[in-house]
């Protein structure tokens, strides 16, 4: 017997799909589904934080384009 917990989704027509582990093999098994009253809310996650540093080109000659990083003709 394993115990599998997960956040589902029920779509307005009644239905619920559930993914598995794959080392579950296909076939019938015996489920037990319990729902809790409330539906769970999505907690909001802050905006990533980026560090505001004016970052140009280390020189205006180097592009750094691909013919001059790698060495072949094309």
């Amino acid at each position: 017997m394993r115990t599998i917990e997960a956040t589902a989704t029920i779509h307005p027509d009644r239905t619920l799909t559930v993914q598995v582990p794959p080392d579950i093999t296909p076939g019938e098994h015996h489920i037990v589904v319990i729902i809790d009253e409330q539906p769970t809310v999505p907690v909001p996650r802050p905006p990533l934080q980026f560090a505001a540093y004016p970052v140009g080109l280390t020189a205006p000659e180097r592009t750094f384009r691909r013919e001059e990083l790698y060495d072949d003709e094309r």
